[in-house]
């Protein structure tokens, strides 16, 4: 979804290298890596957060490399799940912010269509999330209920 409303062509970008299991430098378990986790979460970190601080101040590189299961999957095996996915609410609070702006510039209209994207990539993301049962089927975006999210 990232370059659906450009003109470019193609992912290029760095790949990350592939490794059959876990790297010689990490010294955790995998249940001490599962405890690390819920606890960060229950901090009140979002799961890339959780990635992030994994990889940056404990040195490992993929959850799922060392454990066998996703950061999402050790959550729900501990019971602990958010209300609403993550990258839809970041993009809720992308449009806050950017509907926050155009009231008070209301004649920039490349910021109005940019709105308009990210309120598509929203329904279509709400669509999804819907079809696969993440959020509830009477569920409609509207900037207003955004706010109330987002805050």
């Amino acid at each position: 979804m990232a370059r659906m409303h450009t003109r470019k062509r193609g992912k290029s970008g760095s790949k990350q290298p592939l490794r059959d299991g876990k790297p010689s430098w990490v010294t955790q378990s995998s249940s001490e890596i599962e405890q690390l986790v819920v606890k960060l979460k229950k901090e009140g970190m979002t799961k890339s957060k959780i990635g992030m601080i994994l990889r940056d101040q404990y040195g490992i590189p993929k959850v799922k490399d060392m454990t066998g299961k996703r950061i999402s999957s050790v959550l729900e095996a501990n019971s602990i799940t958010d209300q609403m996915p993550e990258d839809i609410i970041a993009l809720m609070r992308k449009a806050v912010n950017l509907s926050k702006h155009l009231i008070s510039n209301p004649k920039d209209l490349k910021n109005k269509r940019g709105l308009q994207l990210i309120e598509a990539k929203i329904k279509r993301l709400a669509d999804y999330y819907k079809r696969n049962n993440k959020l509830p089927r009477n569920w409609t975006y509207s900037i207003d209920k955004a706010e109330l999210l987002v805050k």
